[in-house]
């Protein structure tokens, strides 16, 4: 199972995911959210990371221009996008990018069938809220191109192993406070994401 862990605001917290075996590390733009960081504090965290590291911003309410621009300046993989989008804002985008549904019910999941999409439980803030998608929407579902987020921790992911899930997306469920990780919880779930 691939794991994203979500929020990074800094080089330590970053290296520190990188090390217990993250696949990739997220950048959150969107200046309302406790994990804020700009592009340039980003871009200094990206240009220390080690390769083969993904490295991908979540953005809400930007324009494909300004996407672009950030994702570019901080060289960034791929464009998380957290907020409703249209084939019109896809076609004008030139940065990878992963679709987001803010889940409020069951159909909600189906969005998108057939494409990589994160799934996440709707809240009104766009997340970071340890908020969870209810489990039971998934059975027989093929997961195989979802990746989870929403009130993720350790002790979730036995729970949530058995539906072959793409990935999971981790924020809030390895921190210490809003912005700043704890390295023995990053360390428990990539263990147990891995296992």
């Amino acid at each position: 199972m691939r794991v994203k862990i979500c929020g990074i605001t800094n080089y330590e917290d970053a290296l520190i995911a990188i090390e217990n075996g993250a696949d990739a590390l997220g950048f959150i733009f969107y200046p309302n959210s406790p994990r804020y960081i700009t592009p340039k504090e980003a871009k200094a965290i990206c240009a220390l990371l080690p390769p083969f590291v993904q490295k991908i911003g979540v953005f809400v309410n930007e324009s494909p221009k300004t996407i672009d621009k950030i994702c570019k300046k901080v060289k960034l993989n791929l464009a998380q996008l957290h907020f409703e989008v249209d084939e019109d804002f896809i076609s004008k985008l030139k940065t990878p990018h992963l679709k987001v549904i803010r889940a409020k019910e069951k159909s909600d999941i189906s969005k998108y069938e057939g494409e990589y999409r994160l799934i996440d439980a709707f809240v009104k803030n766009f997340g970071g809220e340890g908020k969870s998608v209810d489990l039971s929407w998934f059975d027989g579902v093929d997961c195989s191109k979802i990746i989870l987020a929403g009130g993720l921790n350790a002790t979730m992911l036995d729970a949530i192993k058995r539906f072959g899930f793409y990935g999971v997306d981790v924020n809030s469920g390895v921190e210490a406070s809003h912005g700043k990780k704890d390295a023995q919880k990053i360390d428990e779930f990539l263990k147990r994401a891995k296992s």
